[in-house]
Formats: C-alpha cells, sequence, structure tokens
C-alpha cells in the first residue's frame, strides 16, 4: 500500500549550480506553463499494462501517485551566496528571456552555507561555508539545516539529491564499514570522510532519501546501507547518465545483441562549466574515469564471449575547456567486427547540453524516491539504475548498465508498487493468452 501524497515535498540539493538551478528553473516554467518536462519519464514517460490486447497505456503518473509539481519546494546548500537567478545566469544554461519571467520565484529561492573543505575539490574556492571544522559538527548543523528547512516550508516529506561537484577519489576503508565507526571518523575528522558522505549521513540519520549524482563514495559505503535498511532509509547512487554514457548505454547493447565484435572505443569530452573546471585536477578525474570505465566492461561481459570482447580497449578523457560553457561534447570512435573480422567503425559526435539531460534525472530521482518511501521501501533503491552511471547495488551483485534491461527493472517495479502484473516480454501461447 503506497501512501498518498498529502502536503508538501521538499527536494534539497547541495550544489545550486548548472544542474540544480536548471531544474528549478524547469519545474517552475512548467508550473506557469511556459514549457513542458521533455526528459522526464515520471511527467511523460507512459508505461504498458497487461496484455498488449487490453492497449492500457497510462502516464507514469497517473498509474502510481507521485508528488505533483505544483507541490515541491526547493532548497539547498552552495559554496557561493548567489540567490537560484542569479546563480542560473551565471551557469548560462537557460536563456535570459525564461529566466526574466520566473525571476521572483527564483530570486526567493537562496542557497544554505554549504560543508565544504578544498582538499576533495582543489580547483573550488568555497566562499559560503560553514564555519565548524569538526565533520561530526558539520553533520549536526546540516540535520539542523534540514529541520529548520521543513519547519519553515511547512513540507510533509524531503528528498536529497546531490548535484555538488566530483571529490577526489576515495576507496572503501575500515572507517566506512559501521555507523559507529563512521561516526568515531566523523568526530575525529578522518580523511576519508568527505562532504558528500557528510550529507548522506545527515540525510539518513533524518530519514530523508539520498540519492548521489556523482561518483563519490558518498552513500556507497556499508554504514549508510545497513543503516539506511534497517531503519526505513532509502539511498540510490551513482552519478547521472548524461551525454557519453548515456550513449554507451544504448549503442553497446544493441551491438552485443548483434554479437558483434569491438575491439575499441576511445572516448573524449570537453565541457566548460564548473563540473569540467574541477575534473581538471587529476585526482578528482579519477573518480569520473572509475565510473565510466565500468560501463562497457558489465554490458559486454568479455568473460562470456572472449571472441567478441576480450581484447576490448577502452580509454575515456574529459578535457577542461571553457568556451563550450555547458554544452559538452562528446566524440567517441568504435572500432567493430563483422562477418569473418572485417572491420567497420561508427563515430558520434554528440554535441549535449549536460545541465538540461541532468535535470529531469534529478527531478525522477525525486519523485520516485519520495514513491519508495511511502511504498514501505528501504535500502538500496537498484530500480533507479536507469539514471545512473555507475549504479549502486547490493554486496556481492555487480551492476546493470543495459538501459534497456534498466527501464524493465524500473517499468516493473512501479508495476509492482501499483498492484500490476509484471511483464516478460515472453509472449508464450500467443493465440490463447497473448502475454
Amino acid at each position: 500500500m503506497i501512501k498518498e501524497t498529502n502536503g508538501k515535498l521538499g527536494i534539497l540539493m547541495p550544489g545550486l549550480g548548472a544542474v540544480a538551478t536548471t531544474l528549478i528553473a524547469g519545474v517552475i516554467a512548467v508550473r506557469k506553463g511556459l514549457s513542458q518536462p521533455i526528459g522526464s519519464l515520471s511527467q511523460m514517460g507512459t508505461i504498458r499494462l497487461g496484455k498488449r490486447t487490453e492497449n492500457r497505456n497510462p502516464l507514469i503518473k497517473d498509474m502510481v501517485p507521485l508528488a505533483d509539481l505544483n507541490d515541491i519546494v526547493f532548497g539547498g546548500w552552495d559554496l557561493y551566496p548567489d540567490n537560484v537567478y542569479e546563480a542560473a545566469v551565471n551557469a548560462k544554461v537557460l536563456d535570459r528571456y525564461l529566466l526574466e519571467q520566473i525571476k521572483p520565484d527564483l530570486e526567493a529561492i537562496k542557497p544554505m552555507p554549504a560543508v565544504f573543505q578544498k582538499e576533495y575539490a582543489k580547483r573550488l574556492t568555497g566562499e559560503y561555508i560553514k564555519p565548524q571544522t569538526n565533520k561530526m559538527e558539520l553533520a549536526e548543523a546540516l540535520m539542523e539545516d534540514i529541520r529548520k528547512f521543513k519547519e519553515d516550508n511547512d513540507c510533509e516529506r524531503l528528498v536529497m539529491v546531490w548535484c555538488g561537484s566530483t571529490e577526489v577519489y576515495i576507496e572503501e576503508g575500515a572507517v566506512h564499514q559501521t555507523m559507529e565507526a563512521l561516526e568515531e571518523g566523523l568526530r575525529n575528522n578522518d580523511p576519508a570522510i568527505p562532504p558528500s558522505m557528510i550529507y548522506a549521513y545527515a540525510a539518513v540519520k533524518m530519514g530523508v532519501p539520498y540519492a548521489n549524482g556523482s561518483p563519490n563514495l558518498s552513500c556507497d559505503i556499508p554504514a549508510i546501507v545497513d543503516y539506511a535498511k534497517e531503519n526505513g532509509g532509502l539511498v540510490a547512487g551513482k552519478d547521472f547518465k548524461t551525454g557519453q554514457t548515456l550513449m554507451k548505454t544504448i549503442l553497446a547493447p544493441g551491438l552485443k545483441a548483434r554479437a558483434l565484435g569491438i575491439k575499441g572505443w576511445f572516448s573524449t569530452n570537453i565541457l566548460g562549466n564548473r563540473d569540467g573546471e574541477v575534473l581538471d585536477h587529476p585526482d578528482n578525474f579519477k573518480t569520473k574515469e572509475v565510473s565510466k570505465l565500468s560501463v562497457l566492461e558489465q554490458i559486454l561481459e568479455p568473460e562470456k564471449n572472449p571472441v567478441l570482447y576480450k581484447d576490448l580497449y577502452h580509454k575515456v578523457r574529459i578535457n577542461y575547456y571553457p568556451p563550450h560553457g555547458d554544452n559538452k561534447e562528446g566524440w567517441d570512435n568504435i572500432d567493430i567486427t563483422g562477418w569473418l573480422g572485417y572491420p567497420m567503425q561508427i563515430k558520434i559526435d554528440f554535441l549535449c547540453r549536460d545541465s538540461i539531460l541532468a535535470a529531469p534525472i534529478v527531478l525522477d530521482l525525486a519523485l520516485f524516491m519520495d514513491l519508495a518511501q511511502r511504498a514501505g521501501m528501504s535500502g538500496i533503491q537498484e530500480w533507479l539504475s536507469f539514471y545512473l552511471k555507475s549504479p549502486q547495488v547490493g554486496k556481492g551483485l555487480y551492476p546493470q548498465h543495459d538501459l534497456f534491461k534498466q527501464k524493465e527493472k524500473l517499468h516493473n517495479t512501479l508495476r509492482h508498487m501499483a498492484g500490476e502484473d509484471l511483464i516478460n516480454h515472453l509472449g508464450l501461447d500467443y493465440y490463447q493468452d497473448e502475454a
């Protein structure tokens, strides 16, 4: 039984930069009838129910009780004190004509001072940050922010989605294994606890679902996962699936389905926004590189078909190029083999807008995490892997990267919540019981 959506849903975002301001401005524009929520599965996606002969294909938002866009309140933290209008103008994602039409709404949303430590994002300088230096005190300050935001905005429920920068690469260690160890690490300022993990800790302790839109370790540790599972909390991660990785998870399953070989896949990106500047440092790039490189390995499974994929050479590059701003360009060169080993090539030049692709992902993750909590789910929400580059999974499991399998898992989870039959597309006994 899914609890109904009574009252307001607060969406809190650490990082009110390009992605978050594009989301906020977009939702306000949709509310005012100025645009459409294109790219949002929760708003524009349909879902098949029952047999094909029944012709039941409602909008997802009409099948399950999602929070209405008019009942959403936005808030968050940032390194700079700019209100959302000022931040959106600086981000240069949306045109000024649209922003001017919704300027008062955007100006009313102001960030809270952020948790920031420069050693984790070396190309950034925090100007608007919390004064505490102890990590447990910073976590307590975030929890007070959460309490105050909920009260001040009369919210019934909250969700947190990390929209901040990629942090330096950190591997799971002893401090991450239990909540007791993590809390001791917070009190002792353990360097293996970055800002994003402090936000994740604060969220789960407050019973707020937490989704991680970056490749940071963040909530992907046993301490937070176990605590969430035991206490009805929800977590999902990692890294919004936009741009080049989106193309890989679309194209690679198709090549594999046709049993075409792949010898090499070279990928390079150029982008000029704050994310590009952060990733220009090698310590931060490594975190993103690990996320991006894992995709093909899982989809193609070279150990199961070594003739086609064992010699795959996969290279990823990200280059900071300020003139592009938020307009990211992804180049891919793919060397494939066909019948009798004859070589062919595929070349892709995807001129995308990173925040335009990411904004509807943030919306969907927030709405679906809220839905899952009202449905009594807890722990890792693997069914939301559809939106993520490096999906978070349970211990001992491998992530599923095939976009089409991810979509079926998402749809079947929604069908299950709604009490509908799951669909497997077998089509057995077609003439008697068409599936």
